[in-house]
């Protein structure tokens, strides 16, 4: 086991990009990582990586023996779920990305749950606004809120969620509340934007008399993190486009004020995205399984605010 143990730990560096990463990711220490892919250069005689004072980068001899390693894992992996499917146990490790506010509100709380009732299926839950290459990064699933437009991924809807426009009643007197979507570009309000590598969100699609249509709104500053959107428009710095479900508790005490309700935004979709041969595993499912139900309650309950 210590040389497949080997090959695990060079699979997940190159996936990662660093010894650190690999390590926290697999619950070892970089050292351990470190030695580990000695051990592996040392038995095939070659130079795995180029080391560089950031990043370790695959070499020709690297790359090659990814591929293959790979494929050895990912047949492991899939001869353990099919032993896992006939004795009625699944159990192994489930690797799982979410957006920061989604995955604080409603998947995180669920892990715990998840894992006593299958207490022999481990979770590692990876939060981030920024778009997770699942495929690359070895993500068993990602659950995001979107437009999902990679077809090497296949996806199980939740449910669609509203999306509301809302401002702090501190900055709807300072700057007057908008009557018109087209002032929101006209009288240039500060309309706050999610932004990261490879975002798309440049512009609101609201839903108006004619049909969708997009506005290119523009705002002082943006962020990657959603959450820290949220806390710019309570401080009453702007506005922001979000699934009610995350700010209906400051819509409820009134911190926050829904404006333009009769064109809103566009509705979110809410699913989970997984890799095609992800779906064969039995502890994938019951994953899904569970966290559909668990979510679409959540959401649920807090517009009904319980």
């Amino acid at each position: 086991m210590a040389y497949l143990d080997n090959i695990a730990v060079f699979v997940r560096v190159v996936e990662l990009g660093n010894l650190s990463a690999a390590g926290r990711d697999m619950r070892i220490s970089p050292a351990v990582a470190s030695n580990r892919i000695k051990e592996l250069e040392k038995h095939l005689g070659v130079r795995l990586f180029n080391r560089t004072t950031r990043q370790l980068m695959p070499t020709e001899h690297g790359n090659v023996f990814y591929t293959g390693a790979k494929q050895v894992l990912d047949a492991i992996t899939e001869a353990e779920a099919a032993v896992a499917a006939l004795s009625g146990q699944p159990r192994g490790t489930i690797r799982v990305t979410a957006p920061l506010g989604l995955g604080r509100r409603l998947i995180a709380s669920g892990i715990p749950d998840f894992h006593d009732t299958y207490p022999d299926i481990e979770v590692r839950l990876r939060l981030s606004d920024h778009n997770v290459d699942i495929l690359k990064e070895g993500i068993d699933v990602a659950f995001r809120l979107g437009v999902i437009e990679d077809s090497s991924l296949r996806m199980r809807g939740i449910m669609e969620c509203e999306r509301v426009l809302v401002a702090s009643p501190k900055y709807l007197e300072a700057r007057g509340e908008p009557t018109d979507p087209s002032e929101l570009i006209g009288r240039k309000h500060d309309c706050l934007m999610l932004r990261y590598p490879g975002s798309r969100e440049f512009f609101w699609t609201l839903q108006m008399p004619e049909g969708v249509v997009k506005f290119e709104v523009h705002g002082p500053f943006d962020s990657d993190d959603g959450d820290v959107l949220t806390g710019w428009a309570l401080a009453g710095r702007g506005i922001i486009n979000k699934p009610r479900f995350e700010v209906e508790p400051f819509i409820r005490d009134r911190r926050l004020q829904v404006i333009l309700p009769k064109t809103p935004p566009t509705p979110v979709q809410f699913a989970a995205v997984y890799p095609h041969k992800k779906l064969q595993d039995p502890k994938v499912r019951l994953l899904l399984d569970f966290m559909a139900d668990r979510c679409q309650k959540l959401i649920r309950d807090i517009l009904a605010g319980k």
